[in-house]
Formats: structure tokens, sequence, C-alpha cells
């Protein structure tokens, strides 16, 4: 497992790199659409065969409170959740917590203010995805999940 997350890990770091820079601050409007930075680096893990799972998913963090997500997730399957916040400068946190509520073992990539968390899940059930940020004030997130 940890062999095939590392490989994984590398690809996408690859694709990644090949990918055009973020717009620039000048260019960002007050209440940035996150979708498009999101689905940027969807669309290099959909290289490696992942599919986006129903569509994004987006609201408002404020303060350090955090928002969840249930995902049922099925054992043995590979998962990666992306996620960004339009608070400049900040990358948000992704916690992802097993059906027994542990935090479930994840691969962790960061770039350009935008987290990814990839799993392959230890068992079937309800997980529950956590998205924290860490700059006061209300912000806007977006959240997408993809399988393989």
């Amino acid at each position: 497992m940890k062999l095939l997350s590392v490989a994984l890990f590398l690809a996408v770091s690859c694709a990644w790199a090949q990918m055009p820079p973020a717009t620039t601050s000048a260019e960002k409007s007050e209440t940035p659409d996150l979708r498009p930075r999101i689905y940027d680096l969807a669309g290099a893990l959909g290289n490696e065969g992942f599919k986006v799972r129903d569509g994004a998913w987006s609201g408002s963090l404020q303060g350090a409170k955090s928002r969840r997500l249930t995902v049922n997730l099925f054992a043995g399957n590979q998962y990666w959740f992306c996620g960004a916040t339009s608070a400049s400068g900040e990358t948000p946190s992704l916690v992802l917590r097993d059906p027994s509520g542990q935090p479930a073992e994840i691969v962790r990539f960061e770039k350009d203010g935008i987290v990814a968390a990839g799993v392959t899940a230890a068992a079937t059930g309800r997980y529950v995805l956590e998205i924290k940020g860490s700059s006061p004030g209300t912000r806007e997130f977006c959240l997408l999940y993809l399988f393989k």
C-alpha cells in the first residue's frame, strides 16, 4: 500500500508541476471561483485513472471552525480528496476519519493553497472528511473527491 501511495503521490506531483501557475492576486476577484483550481488537480488525478464523484461541495468557513462531509467509501478502493479556500496564502487542513472515528492514514499533497489527501479505504463504511482553515474571518471553501 505504501509503495502504491508513494508512486501515486509522485505521479500527481509530476503532473501538478507541469500545470500553469494559479492566477495572481491581481487577477483574483474578492470571492474567487475555487472550482477551476480544484478541477486542475482533478485533471492530473484523472490522468492516473481517478474519476470525480458527486461533483464539488462548497460553502463558508468561519475562523478555525471546521466543516464536515460524510462519504461512503468501499474497502480497497483508492480515493483523493482535494480542498482549497479563498483566503490568500491559506492552505486548509483535511482530516479523514474512518468508520470507527479514528483518523485514517492518508497521503498528503499541498501546493499553491490547495491540499489533497489520498487514501485506500481499509474498511467499507461511512467516513467523515473534515476541512479546517487557519485564518480568522469568513472565507469560501471548495472540496472535491475522486475514486478509482
